[in-house]
């Protein structure tokens, strides 16, 4: 149990209407009776003078609430003081908490990680609320509140359960081989479990990314020669201007970057440096980047100059739009190509998008892979799995031992086994007071 309690201001900048102010610890009863008159009834709010503890002085009149553990956020004794957002009125109250003896400010995230370390939490839930907190679309507000909620935690948990359970299977028959009543075979329903659970984890992992595209943004690069538009294009679609627009080739030389809300998922255009041979040392580099952004995007729109008879080269990347650019005059009424200029064919273009996306990520479950780090612990618990199945491994302890590591991947997902060090990485994604 943590001996320190902390407080923290919740709930975002000031001044605002009404401010929020986390307390957590084994000295929020003491803080009520002091500053507050006394404790509120459980899970009720209480209309309060709140009084600095030293001199009595009134600092505001505001809610209490009081959440006593382990039914709380944190499984700790927790406060909850709302008052008027004003900064004086907020850095006195917080001047006030912290002159208790074991009272400190929170660091970043320490709410949520004392709910961690209570078992309020999984480390997938924590992940879903600083996802839930930083989301900015629809789809993002989505995927997150079933993450916080444990949609994943309950999938991955039950993996590891099902693990557990055909480890013990296996090595039944070798602990107990000389024992009457388990049968010499009975690891053999053990691999056959192995086997279904093996296919079920990679059929989840052909997702086509859909939780990272959602949580991360759908990644779209503006490609072409120099001059083709790109800048442009780019400003369209931000509808300010983000990028130098000029009549000079090589004007682009360093990715832009605009985010946008597209029928509610986020989506990141990229403006890149437009494609030639060139002596310059920056053009180079510039052309270097616009490359690899390309082959990092989900979508690559390359812009292709009216005027060019040159034809679209034969790109390798994972999915192309090829347009043309600068149709200022509508010539091509019959094909894909826009105008800047009289915004010809742009909502054309922003509809193909669309059905990109939606084709790409409509309709899946809510219990999709949304980081990385779980995409890659159940890669390597499915290869786990690949070896325990290979008939030249005849070793039963090596193949109990395999299941093991596998099951290991899972827990350190869901923060079962080894995160310590993971703990720092992912609390610091949180904003203090969460």
């Amino acid at each position: 149990m943590n001996d320190k309690t902390i407080v923290a201001l919740s709930s975002g900048n000031l001044p605002s209407g009404v401010a929020v102010i986390r307390v957590s610890g084994p000295s929020c009863a003491v803080i009520a009776s002091l500053m507050g008159n006394g404790l509120p009834k459980p899970r009720s709010i209480a209309l309060k003078n709140i009084v600095n503890p030293q001199t009595q002085e009134e600092l505001d009149r505001g809610l209490l609430l009081w959440f006593p553990g382990p039914t709380s956020f944190t499984g700790e004794d927790c406060l909850e003081f709302h008052l008027h957002g004003g900064r004086a009125v907020v850095e006195a109250v917080l001047d006030a908490l912290c002159t208790f003896d074991d009272v400190r400010l929170a660091e970043a995230g320490e709410f949520s990680r004392r709910a961690f370390e209570n078992g309020k939490l999984d480390l997938t839930e924590i992940e879903g609320i600083a996802d839930l907190v930083a989301s900015e679309t629809e789809a993002q507000r989505k995927q997150a509140l079933a993450q916080s909620r444990g949609d994943l935690r309950n999938t991955y948990d039950d993996w590891r359960k099902r693990l557990v359970h055909m480890r013990a299977m296996i090595e039944a028959e070798l602990d107990f081989s000389e024992e009457e009543d388990i049968p010499e075979e009975i690891s053999k329903e053990g691999f056959a479990q192995v086997v279904a659970l093996k296919n079920e984890i990679k059929t989840y992992l052909e997702d086509d990314r859909a939780g990272e595209i959602i949580r991360d943004g759908f990644k779209i690069a503006l490609m072409g020669k120099p001059n083709a538009g790109k800048s442009s294009l780019l400003n369209a679609l931000a509808k300010r201007d983000v990028a130098i627009v000029t009549n000079e080739p090589g004007t682009t030389r360093d990715i832009l970057d605009v985010h946008l809300d597209l029928n509610g998922y986020a989506v990141i255009v990229s403006d890149t440096a437009g494609l030639r041979e060139s002596d310059s040392i920056v053009e180079v580099e510039g052309v270097r980047r616009a490359q690899l952004r390309g082959s990092e995007a989900d979508l690559v729109i390359w812009l292709t100059d009216i005027d060019d008879i040159e034809e679209a080269p034969e790109l390798n990347f994972e999915d192309i739009l090829y347009i043309k650019s600068k149709d200022d005059n509508h010539l091509f009424d019959n094909k894909m190509s826009i105008s800047t200029l009289t915004d010809k064919g742009l909502d054309g273009l922003l509809n193909l998008i669309k059905e990109r996306i939606v084709g790409k990520l409509n309709n899946r479950e809510t219990r999709l892979i949304s980081r990385v780090r779980y995409r890659e612990a159940l890669s390597d618990c499915v290869t786990h799995l690949d070896f325990v199945l290979e008939n030249q491994v005849s070793d039963i302890e090596l193949k109990a031992e395999t299941l093991r590591y596998a099951s290991d991947c899972i827990g350190r997902i869901i923060g079962k086994i080894d995160v310590e060090d993971l703990l720092d990485v992912i609390f610091s994604e949180f904003c203090v007071g969460k």
